[in-house]
């Protein structure tokens, strides 16, 4: 795996996330007139830089990240500051690098959507039903091709394995084609339960499933005016995935792996050598929607911490809390947050030197 394969696309993606997030917090307090201090593009030492109308842009040393800093974020001294600023505003201007970040993989699923792509012709069929499993004791057979789940087409695998687990939990009706004895064949609908946490190496539904004609592919892509509605499916798809996860978790499922950002650039190198460019698309969407969710939460130092505090304060008529002690909140938060960082990054590089790889 090459340099160029690994370290340019990972930096492109960041540079696209970390931009889209901090426009967010930018546009926002320049709206309600908050002063920008700083907009910075990786952190500190600096450089280089310039100032126009008040404002530092930069560009950082540490490329992992960017920043924009405002004026009097715990102090509201000064009129101009994000302190000074009524409690709408700020939640505003605190959440704007989320909700950019939950913006922006609609963009890029659609723009995935417009570029054609090889996909499997498809159609999905049941290669092995696990023994005592939904699908077993509902009927399925291997054999049996999937056209429909819930009422809805599926062509090959991948569309039959997103559905099942945007419906975890859930009775999914299959429509299968069966072939019967003498010849021909006959279409049945079977319910399904789809676990939370089945057994180590079985699926929700217990079935193992193929593409009838595994060399058989077919470009794809679509204009505009359909990409852009798909683009918005996938992201609210993803979300759903993505709260099943946490939910299989807590029912006692598989967690999903934690990495960090040599973690996310082995992935990003792996993703390039074995699906190709255009997939970062998708790729770079689902990390816009994990940095959203992540930043979201309600921890020190994080924009979900830095709303927590404005919530305490209306939950509080009002009445701050001091400013020291908030800052002092998020300086733990910082080092805790920093520390986790190297924890991570430490068994990401281990993980490099066995030569494991992050998708197998």
């Amino acid at each position: 795996m090459t340099i160029v394969n690994t370290i340019l696309p990972f930096f492109g993606i960041l540079i696209v996330l970390i931009v889209a997030h901090e426009m967010g917090h930018y546009i926002t307090a320049k709206l309600f007139g908050v002063k920008v201090l700083e907009a910075g593009l990786g952190y500190p030492p600096r450089i280089w830089g310039f100032t126009w109308r008040g404002t530092i842009y930069s560009i950082n040393w540490l490329p992992l990240g960017g920043f924009v800093r405002l004026l009097g974020e715990e102090d509201p001294s000064d009129p101009n500051s994000l302190a000074a600023k009524p409690r709408w505003q700020r939640l505003i201007v605190l959440a704007a690098g989320s909700g950019m970040n939950f913006l922006l993989p609609i963009f890029l699923f659609a723009l995935a959507f417009m570029i054609p792509r090889q996909v499997a012709a498809g159609p999905a069929v049941i290669d092995k039903v696990e023994p005592a499993s939904p699908a077993a004791e509902a009927g399925l057979q291997p054999g049996d091709i999937i056209l429909q789940l819930n009422g809805e087409g599926v062509a090959n695998t991948q569309e039959v394995s997103r559905l099942i687990r945007l419906n975890l939990g859930e009775i999914i009706t299959f429509t299968i084609e069966r072939e019967v004895s003498g010849g021909g064949s006959e279409v049945i609908t079977l319910p399904i339960e789809a676990r939370w946490a089945p057994p180590s190496g079985q699926g929700p539904t217990g079935i193992r499933v193929g593409n009838l004609n595994p060399q058989s592919s077919k470009t794809e892509s679509f204009p505009p005016w359909k990409a852009i509605p798909k683009g918005w499916t996938a992201t609210l798809d993803s979300l759903v995935l993505a709260r099943n996860q946490v939910i299989s978790m807590f029912k006692g499922g598989s967690g999903p792996d934690v990495t960090g950002p040599v973690g996310i650039a082995q992935a990003t190198g792996e993703v390039v050598k074995e699906a190709g460019w255009q997939v970062l698309l998708d790729f770079a969407a689902l990390l816009s929607i994990n940095l959203a969710i992540i930043n979201i939460l309600p921890l020190p130092m994080l924009d979900g911490g830095r709303i927590a505090f404005v919530l305490l304060e209306i939950a509080r008529r009002g009445k701050r809390i001091a400013p020291e002690k908030e800052a002092l909140v998020h300086f733990i938060g910082l080092a805790l947050i920093i520390t986790l960082a190297v924890v991570i990054t430490y068994f990401d590089i281990l993980r490099i030197l066995r030569g494991d790889n992050l998708f197998r």
